[in-house]
């Protein structure tokens, strides 16, 4: 019988261990996916720095445009020792996230079997959700003087209702359907105009939601809390340059930021969204087979419930997280499995799973 769903899926793997985990979790999405009855396109996008070198930029002029008639991308990673970060992020995923209005960064962290935490024997499961596309990543301000005893730089935050309205209601949605906890990171205290206006967006907005508690947190104190008390956390909603670093830090605390995933939404679905891991291009590993491509593998299975393939993402989630219970692990783990030996095994779990 034919396959019912056919996805376009764009493919960046990008820099370094991009290329080594990219094709991983498309092998084990091509699994989940030749189980079911939908099956995926994949479009693919030689794109990063590479293509930077070639050209002067990260991706073709009309990048943007290519990618608007799909449905999803999956992006590897982004960087270059031989070419500045800024450059590097403000040249292919930024645009990205601000063109096509991926306003809510979804960042899952939970304990999983077989990966130990840092902080201990904790049961951690909390989702972070960022603000993506304004906030204090914003490209208001500029340089001064350059090169003089007097050389300033100034960098504006931007905050609007409308963009906190947003990814509040977001958060306050996805609150609602766990445990109706909902943490808004903010620093009111000191950052006297912006925060306060977060604050008071943030609380009228989750005022709406019936049955979601609000607990406003300063970001200090709460990246205090991941690490001591991190199994009383459920969802924290909060500012781009906020909920950057508290995801990173959340990531660490449950075991690695090699097996932590990212969703760049756009939940309307008005345009495609964008699944990354986390980690970055590592190039001290790259091409060595090293890399872990549970985060990649994760990212996929987040694509396959946006694309509402909620049992095919299940399947997925419950391979690779058997694999690490059975002991396979990747050297940053602390075990011996190689990229492709700890791919194939989830392949394998996959092809056993009796549901």
């Amino acid at each position: 019988m034919p396959n019912s769903e056919t996805y376009t899926i764009d493919v960046i793997p990008g820099d370094g261990i991009g290329q080594e985990v990219v094709p991983a979790a498309i092998s084990c999405l091509d699994e989940v996916a030749s189980q079911g009855d939908f099956s995926i396109q994949w479009r693919h996008r030689a794109w990063g720095s590479e293509h930077y070198h070639a050209t002067g930029r990260m991706m073709p002029e009309d990048g943007i445009e290519q990618l608007s008639s799909g449905q999803g991308i999956l992006l590897g990673a982004v960087g270059d020792a031989s070419i500045p970060d800024d450059v590097t992020l403000w040249g292919l995923l930024i645009p990205i996230r601000r063109e096509f209005e991926q306003y809510a960064n979804l960042r899952p962290n939970r304990t999983l079997p077989g990966v130990p935490s840092p902080v201990g024997d904790k049961d951690v499961d909390m989702v972070i959700v960022r603000e993506n596309v304004e906030g204090e990543y914003s490209e208001v301000g500029g340089r001064f003087h350059r090169g003089k005893p007097d050389e300033f730089a100034v960098q504006d935050a931007v905050f609007t209702r409308a963009g906190i309205e947003r990814v509040t209601r977001f958060a306050s949605e996805l609150a609602s359907s766990r445990s109706g906890r909902l943490v808004s990171a903010t620093k009111s205290n000191g950052i006297i105009h912006t925060m306060p206006f977060w604050d008071e967006v943030v609380q009228e907005t989750v005022a709406q939601y019936d049955g979601v508690s609000l607990e406003k947190v300063l970001v200090d104190a709460l990246a205090a809390r991941l690490v001591l008390k991190p199994e009383g956390v459920d969802v924290i909603v909060a500012s781009n340059l906020f909920g950057d670093i508290l995801s990173d830090l959340a990531a660490a605390v449950t075991g690695s930021i090699g097996i932590a995933p990212s969703a760049n939404l756009n939940p309307e679905g008005r345009h495609p969204s964008l699944f990354e891991p986390v980690h970055g291009s590592a190039p001290d590993i790259a091409g060595q087979g090293l890399a872990n491509p549970v985060a990649a593998i994760w990212a996929g299975a987040m694509m396959l419930q946006h694309l509402g393939q909620q049992d095919a993402a299940a399947r997925l989630e419950r391979a690779f997280t058997e694999v690490l219970a059975g002991g396979t692990k990747t050297a940053d783990l602390g075990g011996t499995a190689s990229t492709e030996s700890f791919t194939e095994a989830v392949l394998t779990s996959l092809r056993n799973d009796p549901s």
